[in-house]
């Protein structure tokens, strides 16, 4: 059996983090899910940022609370800081590797992070169909 080290470890961690975030925000059908991979950027403040949209402040407001529940109950993962749930226009989720963006569609569109962070690898999770 082969040891891993604390960077796996860590990295582990971080994978699996970043998977209970997407499925808090695929719960309250959060839209357009974007994961940048910004391993690769130099003094990048996280391994993954993850933003996605939601309708109205209400959705934003409720894809929040999704993704802090699921990772609490699942990982037992406290969030470092939160902001943006007074106006739910853009909250922003820090857990340390992992930092959440969760906007309203326009307010996405005008800070446009992912064009911001170009740079980094990005993956496009496909919205799941109720059929």
């Amino acid at each position: 059996m082969q040891k891993i080290n604390k960077e796996e470890k860590i990295e582990l961690a971080s994978i699996k983090l970043k998977e209970k975030v997407v499925e808090g925000i695929q719960k309250k059908k959060g839209h357009d899910i974007v994961i940048l991979d910004m391993a690769q950027i130099e003094n990048a403040v996280c391994r993954y940022f993850i933003v996605c949209h939601g309708d109205s402040n209400i959705q934003v407001t409720a894809i929040a609370e999704s993704i802090e529940e699921h990772v609490k109950t699942s990982l037992h993962e406290t969030i470092l800081h939160r902001e943006g749930y007074k106006n739910a226009q853009w909250i922003l989720l820090d857990y340390g590797d992992v930092v959440v963006h969760v906007f309203q569609k326009p307010y996405r569109e005008f800070y446009n992070l992912e064009a911001l962070w170009a740079d980094a690898e990005r993956n496009d999770i496909v919205e799941k169909l109720n059929i």
